[in-house]
């Protein structure tokens, strides 16, 4: 699971590979549409297009003269069990904290 989890990662981050996953949430896109909105050339589009398929995060397929791109959900599985374990820690309320210091210490100590 570690290799597919850090190819994941490593396509997640990445800003413009996260905001194409973003787009594919709606509906499945032609890589011209996918490029669109991007100001780089559909080439280094398409190099991001592969790394996202390469990390399973996307498929494409070829519809005609055309390429397409589908979310691939499922992909993001692995990654979501791994980073829901670290769910189980609340962020520590430093006042709370500070406020127990004072009780259990004193004022003077903390």
């Amino acid at each position: 699971m570690a290799p597919a989890l850090d190819t994941v990662f490593a396509a997640l981050a990445d800003p413009t590979r996260r905001q194409i996953l973003t787009m594919l949430l709606e509906d499945d896109m032609a890589v011209t549409d996918v490029a669109e909105p991007f100001e780089m050339s559909l080439a280094a589009i398409s190099k991001h297009l592969l790394i996202l398929a390469n990390a399973g995060l996307i498929s494409q397929e070829k519809r005609g003269r055309v390429k397409w791109c589908k979310l691939e959900p499922d992909a993001l599985r692995d990654a979501s069990v791994w980073m829901q374990a670290f769910g189980q820690f609340e962020a520590i309320n430093l006042d709370a904290f500070e406020r127990f210091l004072e009780t259990e210490l004193g004022p003077d100590t903390t």
